[in-house]
């Protein structure tokens, strides 16, 4: 299937910036690497990261008439600057050029690193919280009010101001290999809903949307806030919360050079009445572990979740064209509901796409057999399978801890837990993409070979020996290391976001939930945020 849309696109004249717009209206817009000199500002509320949850927090606090400032660590960029190539966009936009790995090297993560966070790079997909993972919830960890009937008008709500609907035109040739084969085994699949206005289906929404068609936080909840008056930092790093009794008095930041990568010694100063913490499930914790947060439970950076991400390749007759259209747009959650939440690790399958890059670094082997996959791009599929975390004793998660230099560090064990998982999910997409009429099915193991029957793949994964560094494990969702929970032995926040031990912090973001989602969790993130800086605002306000 081409990407028949370019050319109508291409049509259609050029796109509006809205980021170069309103700078040139007068947003509060500082670009730290420029800093001449030291900086001191003060707000009612700090926000530090620009994603997911701090961008839904920044624009219900400025909605609410609060002096707002936004710190991020990443640079500002926009569609003028996205220009559909992974060369330009993994060190722009992500957190480590997009080879974040966990300590033992075993995992690659991708994380945003840029104004909008990780909504600025993802795929668009759009899940509520499976109600499964709030009942969990509930029955483990006390959250009482995080019940379907509760969320349902926080994620309503986000779903209408992001323009979240089920994907309508028929899926690429990617994702439809996933939908045909489970057909043809009698495995449910379903749309999947997408963060989109005006898509012109280009694929590359892993590089920044080109058309400001995702509606992202860059383009939605950050340049309202900005609107309303609030202030935005970039390459700003947050070094260190000042405690002061059960109270934080100030926050430290560095400023970044234009790389990123390197203080350029100029330090900023912030003082706030509030401070929100929305830096990611590894960046928040490490924050607060480099400032002594009170942890009298040492629960902190504790139980951090990924959905541990599997991989099979497949090569078809027919051009994929797995780059181009949208990105993800069929899923299929049979096996992440085969049993008991929390018995045998369930998983949800979905197709990613392929870029060059991402496929030349993400597929097994090397030399002239890897050369000879590439050469077979235009005809390769995927298929993912993300392992739901967190439900099962014998599956703890990992933990963020800092290195030397006070810069995160995750560690993941992956046990016999999840081994299993991974070689059953294997099992799941071979099948799968031999049943959609795939000529070749690889699955992602520097053991596996290149399969050319089912009878065949089923005996080699069984085969397999299931281990870090052999294993291709990736993940792009990060969760937990600040846990919601009703008791304080159980998380480190309470239900409504607040950090126990200091009176003025909250944590908004993915680091809230006790367990992996189950999902991609964006829309988790938006609507849990909502609901928090919902509050947060009434709160600031009597205050």
């Amino acid at each position: 299937m081409g990407n028949t849309n370019i050319p109508i696109a291409a049509q259609r004249g050029p796109i509006p910036d809205p980021i170069h717009a309103g700078l040139a209206a007068g947003w509060r817009v500082t670009d730290c690497a420029r800093l001449d000199d030291d900086l001191v500002l003060e707000a009612d509320v700090v926000i530090v990261g620009s994603g997911a949850g701090g961008g839904v927090t920044a624009e219900i606090l400025a909605n609410a008439g609060l002096r707002v400032l936004i710190v991020e660590e990443g640079a500002l960029k926009s569609s003028s600057d996205f220009k559909m190539r992974e060369a330009d966009a993994y060190p722009a936009l992500y957190q480590e050029s997009a080879a974040r790995k966990t300590r033992d090297k075993g995992i690659n993560i991708l994380q945003g690193r840029t104004v909008g966070g990780g909504t600025t790079v993802n795929w668009t997909s759009s899940f509520r919280t499976p109600p499964g993972t709030l009942a969990y919830w509930n029955r483990h960890y006390g959250l009482a009010d995080y019940t379907p009937d509760a969320m349902a008008p926080w994620f309503a709500m986000m779903e209408r101001r992001l323009d979240i609907a089920e994907w309508a035109p028929a899926p690429n040739e990617n994702n439809d290999v996933l939908r045909r084969g489970a057909a043809r085994l009698g495995i449910a699949t379903g749309i999947i809903h997408r963060n989109v206005s005006g898509c012109w289906n280009l694929g590359y929404c892993g590089m920044g949307c080109p058309t400001n068609a995702k509606q992202s936080m860059l383009v939605t909840t950050i340049p309202a806030a900005l609107e309303l008056g609030a202030t935005l930092l970039t390459r700003a790093r947050a070094e260190r919360l000042a405690i002061n009794g059960d109270q934080v008095a100030r926050l430290d930041c560095v400023a970044l050079d234009a790389a990123g990568l390197a203080p350029t010694g100029r330090r900023i100063t912030l003082r706030a009445r509030h401070f929100v913490l929305a830096g990611g499930a590894i960046n928040t914790p490490a924050l607060l572990l480099r400032s002594v947060a009170p942890d009298p439970h040492g629960l902190l950076g504790k139980r951090t979740f990924l959905h541990p991400t599997l991989v099979s390749a497949a090569v078809f007759a027919q051009r994929v064209e797995a780059y181009a259209g949208a990105p993800q747009s069929v899923y299929s959650d049979h096996f992440l509901h085969t049993g008991a939440i929390d018995g045998p690790v369930g998983y949800k399958l979905e197709a990613p796409p392929l870029h060059p890059v991402l496929m030349a670094t993400t597929m097994a082997g090397f030399g002239a057999q890897h050369a000879r996959l590439m050469a077979r791009f235009p005809h390769a599929q995927a298929l993912l399978a993300l392992l739901r975390d967190g439900f099962h004793p014998d599956a703890p998660g990992g933990s963020v801890a800092l290195s030397g230099d006070g810069a995160a560090v995750l560690d993941y064990p992956i046990g016999d837990y999840l081994w299993d998982g991974a070689r059953r999910a294997l099992l799941s997409m071979a099948e799968i993409q031999f049943a959609a009429g795939a000529g070749t099915v690889m699955p992602v193991h520097e053991a596996a070979g290149e399969y050319t029957s089912w009878r065949q793949a089923r005996a080699a994964i069984a085969a397999l020996p299931f281990k870090l560094l052999a294993t291709r494990v990736v993940s792009a969702h990060v969760m937990g290391g600040c846990a919601m929970a009703a008791d304080e032995r159980r998380g480190v926040t309470a239900a409504d976001g607040s950090y126990r031990g200091l009176r003025n912090v909250s944590v908004h973001d993915g680091s809230l939930f006790p367990t992996s989602i189950g999902a991609n969790p964006q829309l988790s993130v938006y609507g849990v945020c909502a609901r928090l800086a919902s509050g947060l605002a009434l709160r600031l306000a009597k205050a």
